[in-house]
C-alpha cells in the first residue's frame, strides 16, 4: 500500500495523490488522526529510502529503527515521525514487528533491484505493504487470525497495481517491480520500460501483474463484510481504490510509461459505494473468510 509517484514534502499533498482515501473525514477525528499518523511514518521510511542522498539511506532507517526501540523501552523518540505515532502505539496497542518490516522493505530496496518471480514479489509484499493493513486493522482494535489473512490479500494486490502503475519511476530508481520471468516470457527487454511510449510487450506484462492483482483483491475484499461501523468504511475505501485503479489501467490499456494512470474521484466514490452495498448484505464473503 507504499507509493512513490508523489514527492511533495507535505504528507497531506502525499495522501491526496494516493489511489485510496488514507484518512476519509467520513471518520471520526480520533480515527483519523491514528491512520495520518501511521502513513506519515511509512510516508517517510519510504522518502528515506527513495529520495534520501544514496549513502545515507541505511543510517537513515538505522536511526529509524532505533528511535521505534526508543518508543518501545518507554523513552521519548527523537525523529518526527515516530514521535507523532507514539499516541497511536500507546492509544491502539500497536506492535512494533509490522513498524519495523517496514524499515525492513526499504533496507531490501538498496540491495535487491530485481524479482524473478510473482511469488518473489509477494515476498517483499509481505514487508513493503502487508504491515501496513495490519497497523489499520490496530486502529480500529479489528485484529484477528483471519482478518489478517484477508488484509494481506488486499495490501499485495494494491502494492502490485502500484508496481504497475509507476513503471518508469521504478526504473528511473534503478528497480524492477515486474517478475523477470514475466518479461521474458513476453519476450519485453528492460529497455522497454525506459522507452517514450509502453510497447505491446511491456502492456502484455502490465496486463499479466494486473489481472493477478484482480484476483487477490475479490479474494481479500471479504475482510469489509467481516467488519462493521468505521472499520468497514474505512477498509472499503482501500478495496475500492484497488478496483478503481485496476479500471483505469484497463481503460488506458495498460499504457503505463505514455500517462499517468490514475483513478478519477467520482470512480473511486462509484468503486467505495459497491463495496460497501455488496460487503453489507448478510452473506457477503461469508465462504471466503479464512479459518482462524
Amino acid at each position: 500500500m507504499r507509493s512513490r509517484r508523489c514527492h511533495s514534502s507535505e504528507p497531506a499533498e502525499k495522501a491526496r495523490r494516493e489511489n485510496f482515501p488514507v484518512a476519509s473525514r467520513l471518520l471520526p477525528r480520533r480515527h483519523r488522526d491514528h491512520l495520518v499518523a501511521v502513513y506519515v511514518f511509512a510516508r517517510s521510511v519510504d522518502d528515506m529510502g527513495d529520495d534520501a542522498d544514496p549513502g545515507d539511506r541505511l543510517r537513515l532507517l538505522d536511526e529509524v529503527d532505533a528511535d521505534l526501540t526508543r518508543l518501545y523501552d518507554g523513552h521519548p523518540p527523537r525523529l518526527g515521525p515516530v514521535r507523532r505515532l507514539a499516541r497511536t502505539v500507546r492509544e491502539c496497542s500497536i506492535p512494533a514487528e509490522p513498524l519495523r518490516r517496514l524499515v525492513e522493505a526499504n533496507r531490501r530496496d538498496q540491495t535487491v533491484t530485481r524479482y524473478e518471480t510473482f511469488d518473489d514479489l509477494l515476498g517483499y509484499c509481505e514487508l513493503s505493504a502487508n504491515p501496513v493493513g495490519h497497523l489499520v486493522l490496530h486502529v480500529f482494535g479489528d485484529v484477528s487470525g483471519p482478518r489478517l489473512a484477508l488484509s494481506d490479500k488486499v495490501c499485495s494486490a494494491l502494492q502490485v497495481i502500484e508496481h504497475c502503475q509507476d513503471v518508469g519511476e521504478d526504473l528511473r530508481r534503478g528497480r524492477v517491480y515486474l517478475p523477470g520471468e514475466d518479461l521474458r516470457r513476453a519476450g519485453c527487454p528492460i529497455g522497454d520500460l525506459s522507452a517514450a511510449a509502453t510497447s505491446a510487450r511491456l502492456r502484455e506484462v502490465v496486463a499479466v501483474q494486473a489481472a493477478r492483482a484482480g484476483t487477490m483483491l475479490a479474494e481479500g475484499e471479504a475482510i469489509v463484510a467481516s467488519l462493521s461501523g468505521f472499520a468497514r468504511t474505512a477498509v472499503a475505501g482501500y478495496v475500492a481504490g484497488g478496483h478503481a485503479t485496476l479500471a483505469a489501467l484497463r481503460d488506458a490499456r495498460y499504457d503505463v510509461l505514455g500517462r499517468a494512470v490514475r483513478p478519477r474521484r467520482l470512480r473511486l466514490l462509484g468503486a467505495w459505494a459497491r463495496v460497501l452495498m455488496t460487503m453489507s448484505r448478510p452473506d457477503a464473503g461469508l465462504r471466503r473468510l479464512p479459518s482462524a
